[in-house]
Parts: structure tokens; C-alpha cells; sequence
């Protein structure tokens, strides 16, 4: 399977990298990594690059990883859409108070949007 994984910097972010490390280990992915900016996001892109490559270098898995800039959402989308991918793999999504989802608008732009198939890690 060819996977698309995006990064926006959050801690869901970080979750989804290390289960989708594990994941193309187990499974013998094809992996690329697109990493946006997120203004708000906990890790800058260059923080998030870097953490992804050292993690992705350490477990031996061999991918790419690009930088993608303008809308976070659109980006993705639009990368999933010129590359040959089978599943765009992103983190996100917080339970309310009330044990409901919550999705941030990133997420579910991708969510809505995406040509391809979209698993959400939590």
C-alpha cells in the first residue's frame, strides 16, 4: 500500500507518525510524509521535519518527507491528489466532555475533501 501521511505539529500528529511507523514496519508500506505549517500547531514545521526524519530514521524506514506550505487542509488534499497514493493517514480528533469527537477544522477539511481514502488516528 502506498501511504500518504500528514503532519501538522500536534501531539495527534506525533501519535499518527509512530503508529504509522509501526504500521509500514509491519505491513511493508510505501510511506511519504507531508508535513504543513500550522501557525497554531504545538511544533513548528522545521520541528516537526526533524522529529519525523530522527523517528523514521531510527526505526529504518526509508520515506520521503516534504515540506508543503499554504493552507494546511488544502495542501494535503491537493498533494493526495497529484501523488499515486492508497490512504492519506493523519492524527486528530478530541473527545468532549460529553465523550463526542471533536474534530479540528484541518482534520475535517481532509476529512471532506480528500480524493483518496483517509484514516484518522486518535
Amino acid at each position: 500500500m502506498n501511504v500518504l501521511l500528514g503532519l501538522a505539529g500536534s501531539d495527534e500528529s506525533v501519535t499518527a507518525l509512530r503508529r504509522t511507523i509501526e504500521r509500514t514496519t509491519e505491513a511493508d508500506d510505501d510511506l511519504s510524509v507531508a508535513v504543513v505549517q500550522k501557525p497554531e500547531a504545538d511544533r513548528s514545521q522545521d520541528e516537526m521535519y526533524r522529529q519525523a526524519d530522527e523517528l523514521l530514521s531510527s526505526a529504518g524506514v526509508e520515506a520521503s518527507i516534504e515540506r508543503l506550505d499554504g493552507d494546511p487542509g488544502s495542501a494535503l488534499v491537493d498533494y493526495a491528489e497529484q501523488g499515486e497514493f492508497d490512504q492519506l493517514v493523519i492524527g486528530g480528533g478530541t473527545l468532549s466532555p460529553m465523550g463526542k469527537i471533536q474534530l479540528g477544522p484541518v482534520t475535517e477539511f481532509v476529512l471532506l475533501n480528500s480524493p483518496i481514502t483517509v484514516k484518522l488516528v486518535r
